[in-house]
């Protein structure tokens, strides 16, 4: 899609170099096409721009295995709690954590390895204004998470989510040179803003079937009226509810062909 956009673009400007007269279409051609990919990089679970898990490989699926996810920390309030309510089910998790906020807490970062979940890369700063950064922005963003987990955990992450899973063409080259595969999702509970529980588990639950991405929040979580945390409200009924459906929650690494992990 990129390459196909820029060979538009070249397209368009020859055009109007030999017929000037044709240069409002040229115009609304060229809209057209940097429209779309807006589009692409604001819509979280899009493929167009490059590889993006938005659900687990096929022969992960197979297995009955889905994958759940926890951005935005890790939180010195929330993250230990979690990490009992996992170890409680016996169930492993993927972990995108903010490289800024791991610095700052390396060893709850360092716990969550630990335990046996992943720590994977979700930016060093969680800039909002991520989608708009060029190439030496992503660059400095990413590299300088996949050095500082590395350093706490011991292992490089294999793994990317965009802030808010927003992003733009150039962030696949990035991805490709620091050897990153960009993760989305399957399916969330929007638990950074809706306060009741119930409808962010039913959100998750909603056609809960293997392969699912799942993707909940210990860092800028919501909270409930009472003032908990909803991860903490929701992870015991959704563990019940994956166990009960026999899935089996793996990480991503874990869903990863026997191939590339031991490559």
């Amino acid at each position: 899609m990129i390459k196909g956009s820029f060979l538009l673009i070249v397209a368009s400007v020859v055009a109007v170099v030999v017929r000037p007269d044709i240069w409002p279409w040229a115009a609304i051609v060229v809209v057209i096409d940097h429209a779309l990919l807006t589009i692409a990089g604001l819509w979280p679970r899009c493929t167009l721009l490059g590889s993006n898990w938005n659900a687990l490989p096929e022969a992960s699926a197979s297995r009955g295995e889905i994958a759940i996810t926890i951005d935005d920390g890790p939180d010195p309030e929330v993250t230990p709690t979690v990490l009992d309510l996992l170890d409680r089910h016996d169930v492993k998790a993927t972990f995108f954590c903010i490289g800024e906020k791991a610095r700052r807490h390396p060893d709850l970062c360092r716990e969550i390895a630990d335990r046996g979940h992943a720590v994977e890369n979700h930016s060093m700063h969680h800039r909002h204004h991520f989608s708009f950064l060029l190439l030496g922005g992503y660059f400095s963003e990413l590299a300088a998470a996949q050095e500082t987990l590395a350093s706490i955990t011991g292992i490089r992450p294999s793994f990317f989510r965009a802030p808010a899973g927003l992003r733009n063409p150039l962030l696949d080259p990035v991805l490709s040179r620091l050897g990153l595969q960009l993760a989305s999702w399957t399916r969330r509970g929007f638990d950074t803003a809706e306060k009741d529980p119930q409808i962010v588990l039913a959100k998750l639950l909603d056609g809960l079937k293997a392969g699912d991405i799942l993707l909940l929040h210990d860092g800028n979580a919501a909270r409930t009226a009472t003032g908990v945390p909803v991860i903490l409200e929701v992870l015991p009924s959704l563990l019940d509810a994956v166990a009960a459906a026999k899935l089996r929650p793996v990480t991503l690494r874990e869903a990863l062909p026997v191939s590339v992990r031991e490559s």
